[in-house]
């Protein structure tokens, strides 16, 4: 998996530079401000598409983006434990992962919601879309989430990541601007989430 933090800075710095423009060289006239599109408008926004897990109804493609990537992150850290794959997750999900081996899907579908509505809510996906989930801290913490085993370490964090990367290559999500973004609301959760040494 490539690792698209390095350019990460560059790209920030880019995006400052460019999120202001003037219309012309007038120097009468007040720049025009042209709106820089969400991470959630670029991963679909708000056009709504069938539901390809619900026929029937209907879902935001920018929430249908962000759920089809949890849920293949999901599978794929899950997929490693099985595996015994070596720096895998396992500590951290046991417990879903044996509520899952007992036929009980129901905290994994919590998991999934849940990722689905923090990512969606808070990279632009409007009213339409809100988290009621456990803040950062706490969500991480195996005190107050019994869904958790084992508080993270940054080599764990970084090995979430690079599922994450895999999952979203896995979904069409291939350019690395968009990738890049994607790890920059990571990282900016990294703080609160990594509380092990």
């Amino acid at each position: 998996m490539k690792n698209y933090a390095r350019p990460l800075s560059i790209l920030l710095l880019a995006g400052m530079f460019t999120a202001f423009i003037s219309c012309n060289n007038d120097d009468d006239e007040a720049p025009v401000q042209v709106a820089e599109k969400t991470l959630y408008e670029k991963l679909g926004g708000t056009t709504k598409v069938t539901d390809p897990r619900n026929v029937g109804q209907m879902i935001e493609k920018g929430r249908l983006s962000y759920r089809s990537v949890v849920d293949s992150t999901i599978t794929l850290i899950v997929g490693d434990i099985v595996a015994g794959a070596p720096g895998n997750l396992g500590a951290h999900f046991a417990p879903i992962v044996g509520e899952v081996s007992s036929g009980n899907t129901t905290n994994v579908a919590v998991l999934s919601k849940n990722l689905t509505d923090f990512f969606s809510a808070n990279t632009g996906g409007g009213a339409t879309n809100t988290y009621s989930g456990l803040n950062m801290v706490d969500a991480h913490n195996p005190v107050t989430n019994p869904r958790m085993g084992v508080k993270s370490t940054n080599a764990n964090y970084d090995k979430f990541i690079g599922y994450v990367g895999a999952a979203a290559g896995k979904n069409g999500v291939t350019d690395t601007a968009l990738i890049n973004e994607v790890v920059a609301v990571l990282e900016s959760l990294r703080a609160p989430i990594v509380q092990a040494p």
